[in-house]
């Protein structure tokens, strides 16, 4: 991809505005996890060591746009950020909340954050006078919220056509550029053979991709919902097992593209010992039963792929060249049910090829079974990388390089 880079400019005294995504959890004042903070951390203090004056912007949580909500205020976010940029800064992070009319008074070497883009009316509907009000704090802006990238909003796309109007420099962030590097390299030049390991609760929400990566892998491993769809298009009865009927010829048509690898033994639970209200917690006391996929009782829900199947599957993705992985095979979070999850989840650990990982619930299976070792790239985005891979034009990526 061709796209201007933070890395190639020099940011001497220049007033930096980088949109990086800080949509984190936050409970009782304290941010409860810090992946998205620490992710962003490396561009910040790149732009420090140039130099530069930073200003950083993000959303945090759905507020009621253009009304100030003290639960999704980003303060939080300027307290860790004091803490973790100790040493590179030369006075703590301030919050701003009043620089779409008093601006930001910065100098080389400070950070500032600004409070909530989705506070400020005309933030989702890409307003043009919003997004020339970021471009006027800064001499430079960068892209660096890959998260985000996906929408076309003021402080995403607009204020990058707002700088270019006005002349501007607009660069990606070291973290957009090694996400849109990853995915260029999985997705446009990848080594074959390329596998793909695809979870999720149903195919119509993975549909596009399914049909994307159809085109690109030599094989498809498809967990969860997904996979008894793809076992009920095979004739299999899957029981009282989440599936979506109206999509098994979809289904059949994907078959007929590629190689989709499914499990010849799955684990399931009787439904009448799940309770709906609590699925979670009823599994935790559920039992847990083997089963080939020809042998499911009509009150059988199945819930993982079974050790011996999600070993011959891990075959798979070892002799693959280029892997890449949305979602978890089972309900990993209750380990009765997240063995599958985590054979493969090593074999991406352990194989030779370039693997790239995706989506939060994998994110999360990527952390349980600590294996980010051996994944060459972890993607922050979720729906941006979901369109990506479906082969969509992310507009805030597509104006960095127009």
């Amino acid at each position: 991809m061709n796209f201007l880079r933070m890395s190639e400019l020099d940011l001497t005294d220049k007033v930096v505005l980088i949109r990086e995504d800080l949509n984190v959890p936050i409970k009782e004042g304290k941010v409860t996890s810090d992946v998205r903070l620490q992710a962003s951390l490396p561009t910040i203090k790149m732009a420090l060591s140039k130099g530069a004056a930073v200003i950083i912007c993000s959303h945090l949580g759905r507020p009621t746009e253009g009304n100030f909500e003290a639960i999704y205020s980003l303060a939080p976010v300027a307290d860790y950020l004091t803490d973790k940029l100790a040493g590179s800064i030369k006075q703590p992070v301030t919050l701003n909340d009043n620089y779409l009319s008093a601006g930001v008074d910065i100098k080389a070497g400070e950070v500032v954050l600004l409070e909530n883009v989705r506070f400020n009316k005309g933030e989702k509907k890409n307003d043009d006078s919003l997004a020339k009000a970021y471009a006027d704090l800064c001499d430079v802006f960068v892209m660096d919220a890959f998260g985000t990238a996906h929408r076309a909003q003021a402080s995403t796309e607009g204020v990058t056509q707002a700088m270019r109007q006005a002349d501007k420099t607009v660069c990606a962030g070291p973290l957009l550029a090694a996400e849109l590097d990853a995915l260029s390299q999985a997705l446009e030049t990848p080594d074959q053979p390329m596998l793909a390991i695809v979870g999720g609760s149903k195919v119509s929400t993975k549909l596009e991709v399914l049909h994307s990566l159809a085109e690109l892998c030599s094989q498809i491993i498809v967990g969860g919902g997904i996979a008894n769809t793809f076992l009920a298009a095979q004739g299999h009865s899957v029981g009282a097992s989440l599936y979506e009927a109206d999509l098994v010829d979809t289904a059949r048509d994907i078959m007929s593209k590629t190689d989709i690898l499914l499990p010849q033994y799955v684990v399931v639970a009787d439904k009448n010992d799940i309770d709906f209200a609590d699925f979670g917690g009823s599994l935790q006391k559920a039992t847990a039963t083997v089963k080939a996929v020809d042998n499911i009782a009509d009150t059988d829900m199945i819930l993982d792929i079974a050790p011996q199947s999600a070993k011959q599957l891990a075959e798979a993705v070892m002799n693959a060249k280029t892997i890449l992985w949305n979602g978890p095979v089972g309900v990993f979070e209750v380990d009765a049910f997240g063995a599958g999850t985590e054979i493969l989840a090593k074999a991406v650990q352990d194989s030779k090829g370039f693997s790239i990982a995706g989506g939060g619930d994998t994110l999360a299976a990527i952390n349980k079974y600590e294996v980010a070792d051996g994944v060459s790239y972890m993607s922050t985005g979720g729906g941006a990388f979901l369109e990506f891979v479906e082969g969509k034009t992310l507009p805030a990526v597509a104006a960095l390089q127009s």
